[in-house]
């Protein structure tokens, strides 16, 4: 098992989020190969920023939904991390995606994550993706994350 770059023990979530922000947190290998940003992370509230590339499409040329999928379980889980006190993990027990229509390759978009529920055992989310420049739907999901090491 690989060990995190940072101590998980002693920064809270939404610090580790905002570590990831100002670049004090090394962000996730796959949020790089993915080109998704974090943008902002509050309690409770996080957003990401991608723009989808030829390179994530499927044979129709569209975008592929798995890209989708990817973003908004990113930024669903760390808006419950946003919540977790320091030594405490999440990792998904479940989501849900709903494709509204294809982002255009080249234009922004934006993940926004908020929680409705975290407690002791498990925490609970929506996202939506929307386009930066317009506010266009594309994609709206939800999750149910297990918390770990409480």
């Amino acid at each position: 098992m690989v060990k995190p770059p940072v101590s998980f023990e002693t920064l809270t979530g939404v610090e580790i989020l905002q570590g990831m922000i100002d670049g004090t947190v090394p962000r996730p290998p796959m949020a790089l190969s993915l080109g998704l940003t974090i943008y902002a992370a509050e309690v409770g509230r996080v957003v990401f920023r991608a723009v989808p590339v030829v390179d994530f499409t499927n044979p129709s040329g569209v975008m592929h939904g798995g890209w989708y999928g990817t973003l908004l379980d990113t930024v669903l889980g760390c808006a419950v991390l946003s919540e977790l006190p320091a030594g405490v993990g999440y990792t998904t027990l479940e989501y849900k995606v709903n494709l509204i229509k294809t982002a255009p390759i080249g234009e922004e978009v934006e993940a926004v994550g908020v929680t409705s529920h975290v407690g002791r055992s498990t925490g609970i989310a929506t996202a939506e993706i929307r386009g930066v420049s317009n506010g266009k739907l594309f994609a709206q999901g939800n999750t149910t994350c297990i918390i770990l090491g409480r």
